[in-house]
């Protein structure tokens, strides 16, 4: 409904109330209705999946549309975000938030920094969610009462013109909400598990979900090592689980992101089941790293299967986990992306040791012979040395072409004494252009950064302590923080208001008339920054 609907509507209630309702301004009503855009998170989930859709069937039309987000581990952080990407590029169009799980556990939970094992509190996720959401829909409240504020001055001074152009500007207002792809690890038990968590994350607003294929009490991050997969139909039910929780909450379309980590994954904790040979659990057990032996050298205790009417003893560790064959990672990754998509994912997710193109693209065009639209979202991962990875990419293929490269020493790329040369141009370019040459080459839809705002929290922190702690005093803060602000137009320099001060004073308002006590009166200190 536009603005004037609502007003139309409320003016048509009030009335019908024979006075009883006389102090309720059907224009205030109307404004904060708009200012509450979403009532649930389930109308946001419901919405966000719609958008991410029509991204999807955008980027498989033309690759250049990929879409981006970075990681946030806290309401204001995402709500920080968006109102730059609304100030600096007008729209939201394309830029989702991502949730990782790394940042819940080493930042949210009620233990205090963990590693991203699964140790945190499951119900952190949900509640992150429903946090952002409260965020953005805040920074929506923020926009549009400062619209009204306008609206109001426009009134006063009977320019009808100026009011028209506010009203089309607050009817055609675009929400800060937008989509977060949000991580729900291995699930954090088995199916059944997964199935009450995903609901919770979908009510919480969650259009997005991902899931890897590790074993969920022996998960790893994805850029360490120790990983243990599991077999395909363990994954599977896990994807079912999620679906039904979608279609049980009726966001019908809603997206699954399906992780494997088969790439840096050596081991299993289980043999897959398989009824005859070729079927999925035998395509699993294929890649187990076995020796084949006789009947009379079974020992006690030994797990033992056949193969080509072989008998063959996989190799089991101390651990009790199986170890893979070394080399089979990206076929394994390739058997693991078909058969989700196969089975209900939307998006895949390959977590891969390096940023590199070519590797990416190469099991995605294996992907899509089976597959034509299959897409990725991708993890940019602060995880690997993104300066040093593309510098020897480059000089890697500077070698092989012939180029004369012995000012370089391998060793010594990082150096600083490098980063005029030509081959870190060229490096820095790599980097520049990474995420369109992907998007065309390697089938990625969304590209992601997991950890972000972590890092530049820990930055900008650490620049300010030392400036101000050090001979710099209260001039620390001022010049590399609040003069910054003023300049760039950074929205929370009027921290009251961004805080929500002013749409309180106008709630006094609406409520008491001229008998409001406001915040927003002549001795606020923000007026500074008017």
């Amino acid at each position: 409904m536009s603005y004037q609907d609502h007003v139309i509507e409320m003016s048509s209630l009030v009335e019908s109330k024979n006075g009883a309702w006389g102090g309720i301004d059907p224009d205030a009503v109307a404004r904060m209705r708009l200012q509450n855009r979403f009532k649930t998170g389930l109308e946001i989930a419901k919405f966000t999946a719609d958008i991410m859709r029509h991204d999807m069937a955008a980027y498989d039309a033309d690759p250049s549309q990929y879409t981006q987000s970075l990681g946030c581990w806290h309401g204001f952080v995402a709500q920080q975000k968006m109102i730059s990407i609304k100030k600096h590029f007008g729209s939201t169009k394309g830029r989702y938030i991502y949730l990782s799980g790394w940042m819940i556990a080493a930042l949210r939970s009620e233990f205090g920094p963990l590693p991203d094992q699964s140790m945190h509190e499951k119900t952190s996720v949900p509640a992150l969610i429903e946090e952002i959401y409260t965020f953005l829909k805040q920074a929506d409240a923020r926009e549009l009462g400062m619209l009204y504020r306008d609206l109001d001055d426009a009134r006063k001074a009977g320019d009808a013109g100026k009011e028209q152009k506010l009203i089309d500007t607050i009817d055609s207002f675009e929400t800060h909400v937008v989509p977060i792809i949000a991580d729900i690890d291995a699930g954090f038990g088995n199916a059944e598990a997964t199935y009450l968590l995903a609901k919770k994350m979908i009510e919480a607003g969650a259009c997005a979900l991902q899931i890897e294929n590790q074993v969920s009490d022996e998960k790893q991050c994805g850029h360490q090592d120790g990983k243990v997969t599991v077999p395909h139909e363990d994954f599977i039910h896990k994807l079912r689980a999620i679906r039904y929780a979608f279609l049980e909450l009726g966001v019908d379309n809603g997206i699954i992101v399906a992780r494997t980590d088969s790439l840096g994954a050596g081991l299993t904790k289980q043999i897959a089941y398989s009824k005859e040979p070729g079927d999925l659990g035998d395509k699993y057990n294929s890649f187990l790293d076995c020796e084949e032996i006789s009947a009379a050298e079974v020992t006690n205790g030994d797990v033992v299967i056949t193969r080509g009417g072989k008998l063959m003893r996989p190799k089991r560790l101390p651990s009790n986990l199986f170890q893979f064959r070394a080399g089979t990672g990206e076929d394994r990754c390739v058997l693991d992306c078909i058969t989700s998509l196969q089975n209900g994912a939307d998006l895949l997710w390959i977590e891969t040791e390096k940023p590199n193109v070519s590797q990416i693209a190469g099991m995605v065009n294996r992907i899509r012979k089976v597959i034509p639209n299959a897409k990725l979202a991708y993890n940019n991962s602060p995880s690997f040395n993104w300066t040093l990875k593309f510098r020897e990419q480059v000089l890697e293929e500077w070698t092989e072409a012939g180029k004369d490269v012995s000012a370089y020493e391998k060793a010594k790329l990082m150096g600083v004494e490098y980063d005029q040369t030509p081959l870190a141009i060229e490096a820095d370019n790599l980097i520049r252009t990474f995420q369109a040459d992907a998007a065309r080459h390697a089938g990625i839809f969304h590209h992601l950064i997991t950890l972000p705002t972590y890092h530049t929290a820990a930055l900008s922190t650490d620049n300010l302590a030392k400036e101000y702690f050090g001979s710099q005093g209260m001039l620390g803060y001022v010049l590399k923080v609040q003069r910054e602000e003023i300049r760039q137009g950074i929205a929370c320099v009027r921290h009251q208001n961004m805080s929500g001060s002013d749409i309180g004073d106008d709630h006094k308002e609406y409520f008491a008339g001229e008998a409001a006590l406001k915040a927003s009166g002549a001795h606020n200190t923000m007026a500074q920054f008017a």
